[in-house]
């Protein structure tokens, strides 16, 4: 991942592509390639004998409880408004999809990770919809109750999530082709929102968020994993369940919070630094909370 953002950076530098490129790309991205990424892999999650009601009810309860205190706190100690909603989408928000899966493959084995693949229709859609509601609510507009709906249920983020869960409970299987193409057209996603993060990423911007990044990062790759892995360790969970839930906690910013961002009025810049700097981060991070619930016998 990080290496794929320094390659973005470097075409920067040649003078191929600039800043002002990554606009126009990332529409594109958050309306075709997100969307069919996120429907994938919701639409392909094998359920069968994977749906476990106490992890599940663990996963929401947690990041709802996680969200409520990134906005507390971010609202009490961010003096700049426009920076209250990405703070608040970098603390809460789990590149679960491009970072938890495979880990998770790496640790249990693709065979054993039907709780990962399920969690992804819960948290996925979960994320998106909280996400927007923070974004529209920060954006700077002034608006009613329904005008705070409606762009929600217009995102294309979250509409491509209802239609994988749909999709996947009526067990309703794509025609081979059309199949083919939206996969193919979801894997374009991750790494291009790599590429393009590099392309519009400036060291100058990190220097000018430095306490932002350090709030966000301690509070994303170590204070709430500490806390919520180490209950749900209490609470019994193991194997699969607990690698599930590593996922939620450990891993860096989701990357669509940059392009979120940049489209929803978000400040692109900071959203940009964070991705960057959790990632880089987690190297460290998440070796050590694996290594430690490792030897503690989670999984």
């Amino acid at each position: 991942m990080f290496l794929i953002m320094a390659v973005g950076y470097l075409i920067k530098c040649t003078g191929l592509m600039d800043r002002s490129d990554v606009f126009k790309i990332n529409k594109v991205s958050f309306h075709v390639f997100l969307p069919c990424m996120l429907f994938y892999s919701i639409y392909t999650s094998d359920i069968s004998g994977s749906i476990r009601p106490s992890l599940m009810a663990y996963a929401i309860l947690s990041v709802l409880i996680i969200y409520l205190i990134s906005w507390i706190f971010i609202n009490h100690t961010e003096p700049d408004i426009g920076l209250r909603s990405v703070s608040i989408q970098g603390l809460f928000r789990s590149n679960y999809v491009i970072m938890g899966i495979p880990i998770a493959i790496a640790l249990l084995g693709k065979e054993n990770i039907g709780a990962v693949s399920v969690m992804v229709g819960i948290v996925v859609p979960l994320y998106n919809v909280l996400a927007v509601i923070c974004l529209e609510h920060y954006n700077g507009r002034k608006t009613s109750l329904k005008d705070h709906f409606i762009p929600i249920l217009k995102n294309p983020l979250i509409i491509s999530s209802a239609i994988g869960i749909l999709f996947l409970v009526l067990k309703v299987r794509l025609p081979y082709s059309l199949d083919a193409m939206v996969s193919g057209l979801g894997d374009i996603a991750a790494p291009l929102q790599l590429f393009l993060l590099g392309v519009f990423f400036d060291f100058k911007g990190m220097k000018k968020f430095i306490r932002q990044l350090i709030t966000v990062n301690t509070g994303k790759l170590i204070i709430f994993p500490a806390v919520f892995l180490t209950v749900a360790y209490l609470l019994g969970f193991r194997q699969a369940d607990f690698v599930s839930l590593m996922g939620i906690y450990a891993a860096p910013t989701a990357i669509n919070s940059f392009t979120m961002a940049q489209q929803m009025g978000g400040n692109e810049d900071l959203a940009g630094s964070i991705v960057v700097s959790t990632t880089a981060v987690s190297i460290l991070t998440m070796f050590l909370w694996i290594l430690i619930f490792k030897t503690l016998g989670a999984y």
